[in-house]
């Protein structure tokens, strides 16, 4: 299928999540038919809808509109030579379900304030959108010189969870 509209990458992201047409209108609070404009590019939804749509066919606001990926890289390894300061880098982290839409920017030098120690922490976890995240192991990969996409899950309760270095 052709993606270079609004309406066919919708309608394209409907049908790979399952979804019909009524079901889509149903959680946004407008008609089958409106879906179905859309679908057809007759239309456009709203823009206060973009958010929740997105949200609900995995992806950002951005792809829709635009039919660009997020420019967030794939993880890499950087070698030391070719790093920024650690200091510098920031930690993103974004949690998507059917009620929140989480998105924090943390600094990764206020992690290193918490002084994440792998031995010393052994396997704490904090639990997001339904998936541990061991905060000592995110702390020792960046510290390597890993950047870029940690972390991508689409856990089984339908919560997205990603974890970026920039």
């Amino acid at each position: 299928m052709d993606n270079d509209t609004l309406g066919a990458r919708i309608a394209s992201l409907r049908k790979e999540r399952g979804y019909k047409q009524d079901e889509v209108a149903e959680k946004l609070g407008v008609s089958p038919q409106a879906v179905s404009k859309w679908e057809n590019d007759i239309s456009a939804p709203d823009i206060t809808a973009l958010p929740i749509l997105a949200s609900m066919l995995g992806t950002t606001v951005d792809f829709l509109l635009t039919g660009k990926k997020d420019k967030t890289p794939e993880t890499v390894y950087l070698k030391e030579d070719g790093r920024a300061k650690i200091d510098d880098l920031v930690l993103k982290i974004t949690v998507d379900d059917d009620k929140d839409h989480i998105r924090v920017n943390l600094p990764v030098l206020l992690l290193k304030a918490f002084k994440f120690d792998p031995d010393m922490m052994g396997n704490m976890g904090i639990n997001m959108g339904g998936v541990t995240i061991d905060w000592a192991q995110i702390m020792t990969l960046i510290t390597n010189g890993v950047v870029g996409k940690l972390i991508e899950v689409d856990s089984e309760d339908g919560s997205h969870v990603e974890i970026c270095v920039e």
